[in-house]
């Protein structure tokens, strides 16, 4: 300690002679993340940089449970200076990677008003449980939920009443029904153009709030709708913004979450890389006893992303209702389980979302089908009605030989966007689209990708009735569809962003049973209790589905 302390005061020296500022055009807030190797040369730096930031040192603020802080100075000198102290590990600019969006590219629409933030008092964490809740599957059941075998360790584990849980993300929706009487409190650490508002973690983009959903949404027992932990508290670190995900708002939240002695940290983002700080903060959150989850990303390479490559990560993968890989989830050596990430149900911030009404009108009547509405549409209070004409994949060549005027084009997906199908159909004469999947289930895309939104009638139906539809109209009959919208607080979203929430889910039903497992002994329990999925000769599916039934056994030492 004494050596350390001597280094310090000879780096204090040397930084007291720095004159003359240069300026920084890589990094435009000039913010920088300072990780140290030792807690007393981090103290002793921290109060330095403290008392000179008037003169341009730019203490910002003290990360001490990541063993770490932030600076902003364009001063390059004082930089270059911390980078060669012996103490000091890492020191690295802001850098910003893509914000975290659902592979079906779902956006807000324009027309929903902001909610204003309201800064939320601090919660004590639950000591004692409720009884868990009786579950019975409804119509807004997630298909994830059931097939994590999440109620089934509900009993067992209070429902996780007494886990705690950080999402860092988009932010949240925390009076959405269903999050609210989970929602604790909530930090901005994301520093946009405009200067920091801690209190400003509304989420703008739906994706916070669509992870917080799938792990601790409460259970519904009028709909069915539930997250995989139903009683769990929630927290919400925002951390991605309108540049994308700050490395310095990551170090950051993980800080917040060691603090808040949280059980999970959930982080449903990524990219090809991680900083050294975020290296260091995931594994100083390790050292904290927090379980850190993150998703392997859905450029469906093999190759799995950071930070869930890190091997301190419980890295998860995408599968679908049929419990295959999905096209878009990587994988790799890296990758720990897979969970459910395709057409999954989960809250979005209230009234951006579309639910759909489609009946298939025929000359022996009319049936109601599944139907899943998309994002950028305005909702259709009065049913609007038209005749189907086939149209390919929605193509412009497709509709050359057709007549689809004041019609609905029935179109397969596939190909090109949805967007780009639409505006084909549109083109053409049509008055809406009806969308059959090219695969089992739904899923629900966006048609515009400025929050703008299309006074048209367009919705996706499952592919086995796209394929009846397709056969009626060969036989000489001309069935029509009947359509109508409204607006929603759910929507189907895909990715591993969704499949990460659900082992989060998973974890904190763990954590509830047993708090005195190591972030390492929850990883080996998820494992050791997942179900094994193939092929799975490169590591596709890691260890396999998670089950919460067998992992909350495990936990209690059943």
């Amino acid at each position: 300690m004494i050596t350390a302390m001597k280094k310090t005061m000879k780096f204090i020296l040397a930084v007291g002679l720095v004159t003359g500022l240069t300026s920084v055009t890589a990094n435009a807030k000039n913010r920088y993340l300072v990780i140290y190797k030792s807690q007393q040369g981090h103290q002793a730096m921290e109060s330095f940089m403290q008392l000179e930031s008037a003169r341009g040192y730019g203490f910002k603020s003290s990360l001490k449970h990541i063993n770490g802080m932030v600076i902003q100075t364009t001063n390059m000198k004082v930089i270059e200076q911390l980078r060669n102290h012996p103490e000091v590990a890492v020191v690295e600019a802001e850098i910003f990677t893509p914000s975290p969006k659902p592979v079906n590219g779902f956006q807000i629409s324009s027309d929903v008003p902001a909610i204003d933030p309201i800064i939320t008092s601090p919660v004590d964490p639950i000591v004692t449980a409720p009884t868990a809740p009786i579950f019975q599957a409804g119509e807004k059941t997630p298909w994830g939920i059931l097939a994590v075998k999440a109620p089934d360790a509900w009993a067992l584990a209070d429902g996780g009443s007494h886990a705690r849980v950080l999402v860092l993300d988009t932010g949240i929706d925390k009076d959405h029904p269903a999050l609210k009487d989970n929602f604790e409190k909530g930090q901005n650490f994301f520093e946009s153009d405009t200067g920091p508002n801690p209190t400003d973690y509304l989420d703008k983009e739906g994706h916070g709030s669509h992870c917080s959903g799938t792990i601790a949404g409460a259970y519904n027992p009028a709909t069915g709708f539930t997250g995989v932990a139903p009683k769990a508290k929630l927290l919400m670190g925002r951390v991605c913004g309108d540049l994308g995900c700050s490395n310095i708002a990551v170090a950051t939240g993980i800080n917040w979450g060691v603090s808040e002695k949280v059980d999970v940290i959930s982080m449903s983002l990524g990219g090809p890389s991680a900083s050294p700080g975020e290296r260091m903060a995931v594994a100083n959150a390790e050292k904290g006893g927090v379980v850190v989850v993150a998703a392997s990303g859905n450029d469906g390479t093999q190759s799995v992303s950071y930070p869930a490559r890190l091997p301190n990560v419980i890295s998860v993968g995408a599968i679908s209702s049929d419990l295959k890989k999905t096209s878009f989830s990587q994988w790799g050596p890296e990758l720990t389980v897979t969970a459910p990430g395709a057409s999954v149900l989960s809250s979005i911030p209230r009234g951006t979302g579309r639910d759909s009404i489609v009946d298939v009108v025929t000359a022996s009547g009319k049936l109601r089908i599944n139907s899943a509405a998309f994002s950028g549409t305005k909702a259709i209070s009065i049913p609007k009605l038209g005749e189907l004409v086939p149209a390919g994949i929605g193509e412009v060549a497709d509709f050359t030989n057709i007549n689809v005027t004041g019609k609905f084009a029935l179109i397969s997906r596939g190909k090109i966007p949805f967007s780009e199908k639409v505006a084909n159909a549109l083109k053409a004469g049509a008055t809406g689209a009806v969308i059959y999947n090219n695969a089992a289930g739904l899923m629900q895309g966006a048609l515009t990708q400025d929050g703008s939104q299309l006074d048209v009638a367009v919705v996706m139906i499952e592919q086995a009735d796209g394929q009846k539809l397709l056969d009626l109209i060969t036989k000489g009959e001309k069935p029509a569809a009947e359509i109508s919208t409204v607006p929603s607080d759910y929507a189907l979203f895909d990715g591993t962003s969704m499949a990460t929430p659900h082992v989060a889910g998973v974890v904190a039903l763990i954590r509830s049973t047993n708090k005195k497992l190591t972030p390492a002994q929850v990883r080996m329990i998820l494992t050791t209790t997942a179900m094994p999925l193939g092929p799975n000769d490169t590591n596709q599916y890691g260890a396999g589905l998670v089950q919460a039934d067998k992992a909350v056994k495990a936990a209690a030492g059943l």
